[in-house]
């Protein structure tokens, strides 16, 4: 029988991942390089708000199937932080930053939340995250958040480089990335404990690492359709249409 890998031979296994991160997608490496366009710029972060309002519906999905009282009272935090609170001073969370951030690229905030821009390779992947949060246990679920791991290199990234590649952004709008360099290390520390704990045996340790690869590919799918649709100009429908024809979120 294999040997389960000590605590500190996983986590070293699962920190490794971070050589699959989408930081080192081709598309991020051109954003942060200064080579992506305006339109470019516009379409990763009308894109990107489909994943931004859905993480929060992860979240609830992984509280409604854990019955561990002290979990749920750390996790929920995480959709006080993209929802938002109704009466603290900073009232507006991570899925409000993310719009400011449209607004501040030039979106208007009408076709960030209509999400007419969204491609359908986004919206599969995504949505595919959700539904193994909902299906899969909450230890399970809990695993694939840990991309949190590398996300302080991803949002610390943006902010040293835009500002110099895109004068043209308005400033406020990367509070987001701001807000998440803490969030995400106070996340990871949790999350990362869940699964160090809960994947003690070699075969759940495998488990564990072939989930946080999933949550990688979806992370990666996600950059491959916005760069076949806004880098190599073939959207879907290509040659067919120009009119945005895929569907917009519809309960299929």
């Amino acid at each position: 029988m294999e040997q389960a890998l000590s605590r500190e031979e996983f986590e070293r296994a699962l920190r490794a991942k971070g050589e699959y991160y989408h930081i080192h997608h081709p598309f991020h490496k051109a954003m942060y390089a200064g080579h992506c366009s305006r339109e470019q710029i516009r379409a990763w972060v009308a894109n990107r708000f489909y994943y931004q309002i859905s993480i929060p519906i992860k979240d609830a999905a992984i509280l409604a199937n854990c019955k561990d009282i002290d979990v749920r009272r750390s996790w929920i935090q995480r959709i006080l932080d993209h929802d938002g609170h109704a009466t603290l001073e900073e009232k507006y969370g991570g899925i409000e930053a993310w719009l400011k951030l449209g607004e501040s690229v030039g979106l208007s905030r009408e076709e960030v939340l209509d999400q007419r821009w969204v491609l359908p390779g986004v919206r599969f992947a995504v949505d595919a995250y959700v539904n193994f949060a909902r299906h899969a246990n909450w230890q399970q679920a809990a695993c694939s958040s840990l991309t949190e791991l590398f996300a302080p290199e991803i949002h610390q990234s943006r902010l040293d480089t835009w500002p110099e590649h895109y004068p043209w952004i308005e400033q406020e709008g990367l509070t987001y990335f701001r807000q998440r360099l803490s969030q995400a290390r106070r996340d990871v520390t949790h999350g990362l404990q869940i699964t160090l704990d809960h994947f003690n045996t070699a075969e759940k340790q495998a488990q564990a690492l072939n989930i946080l690869q999933f949550k990688l590919d979806i992370l990666w799918s996600m950059l491959d359709a916005i760069s076949m649709a806004w880098e190599f100009e073939r959207p879907p429908y290509v040659g067919i249409t120009d009119q945005l024809v895929y569907h917009r979120g519809l309960d299929l």
